[in-house]
């Protein structure tokens, strides 16, 4: 159990976090996992820009990525680069995957040593193609003695705010640390597992979003329900095959990061790329359904990624191919669904 937490990103994962764990932070054991739950002393939230974090402090509310919940008064906000992971337990990166170099190169000198850093992001970034993980392994180095790890799962924003029930997996490498955040984490309306497998849990975390915009485009163009199990069923197929070629399990795709997360990405409504998607079967272009909102969309930039990993180790990645020509090449949305149901005839 974790003390002392500092969460770097104000978006609505980093808002949603925040308001949990405020929540715990006076609680008293209970019988919710087998070691009980300690008390949280301290919650910190630091975001990139100034401005936008003092508002969200004056406000008591992320009006921009999390409109409608009031945040907790024992959630502190820290705007100082220098503070805001002083004295922390654990960190919390919060950071959109395209954003996480940039975020932690400025932070990097503040990060104390042997603090665990507990990921949130789902992506892989463009060029590197690494996942949240390596970007800040990259960043941080292996000098400080830090341990990273990946909280992830069917976990949309709004739903946990409203304390809907929901569950989440904690991955690390090491066995006792995903114990830890597990402990941190768990509340009465979000249970929380445990997984080793860092690299299938960030890897379905990243590739469900490109299926999800699929699935929005499958939405906004009105093909059925049929297309959708497909799309579903196939998706996690192709998902599975890149995930086993870089050295994941290929059970974890079954799992809460995998199927759970790509089911949910792909029916919720309140889902960015699967409204993005839902926008460009409709008829908008891409341009003009990215600028209907101001949440990032990482399946667009992780398409790039994930074509680029298929690759790299020979994987055949059709619907994500689909989507990258649909993006990225202006291919006509039925065209490609068309060239999708002529593809040679195998077994499954």
């Amino acid at each position: 159990m974790f003390k002392n937490i500092s969460i770097v990103g104000d978006g609505a994962m980093a808002t949603v976090m925040a308001i949990l764990l405020c929540e715990k932070r006076d609680s008293s054991a209970s019988p919710q996992n087998d070691k009980g739950q300690g008390t949280i002393a301290s919650v910190r939230m630091w975001g990139y820009d100034r401005e936008q974090l003092s508002e969200i402090a004056q406000q008591r509310e992320n009006k921009k990525f999390l409109p409608g919940y009031k945040l907790p008064q024992i959630l502190a906000f820290e705007p100082a680069d220098e503070r805001i992971m002083a004295g922390a337990d654990l960190i919390v990166s919060a950071v959109p995957c395209q954003f996480i170099r940039r975020v932690w190169k400025r932070l990097k000198d503040y990060v104390p040593e042997g603090v665990p850093i507990v990921s949130t992001a789902k992506g892989i970034e463009v060029d590197s193609l690494l996942r949240p993980t390596q970007i800040l392994a990259d960043v941080l180095g292996e000098k400080r003695g830090t341990k990273y790890a990946v909280l992830s799962g069917p976990t949309i924003a709004d739903e946990l705010a409203r304390k809907l029930p929901a569950t989440a997996c904690a991955a690390a490498s090491g066995e006792q640390l995903a114990r830890d955040i597990q402990c941190t984490f768990n509340c009465p309306w979000l249970r929380v597992y445990t997984n080793t497998d860092i690299v299938g849990v960030e890897l379905a975390a990243a590739c469900k979003n490109t299926i999800a915009i699929a699935a929005g485009i499958i939405d906004g163009i009105g093909v059925g329900d049929n297309a959708k199990a497909a799309l579903l069923c196939r998706g996690l197929a192709e998902i599975t095959r890149l995930g086993v070629a870089c050295g994941a399990k290929a059970q974890t795709f079954a799992g809460l990061t995998g199927l759970g997360d790509l089911v949910t990405t792909c029916i919720s409504p309140k889902g960015r790329n699967r409204s993005f998607g839902e926008r460009v079967g409709k008829g908008q272009t891409v341009e003009m359904a990215q600028r209907a909102t101001e949440s990032v969309i990482e399946g667009i930039a992780t398409c790039k990624s994930v074509i680029a990993l298929a690759e790299r180790y020979n994987v055949e990645m059709p619907i994500t191919q689909a989507v990258y020509e649909v993006l990225f090449e202006n291919k006509p949305v039925r065209t490609a669904i068309a060239d999708l149901m002529k593809r040679r005839l195998k077994a499954e």
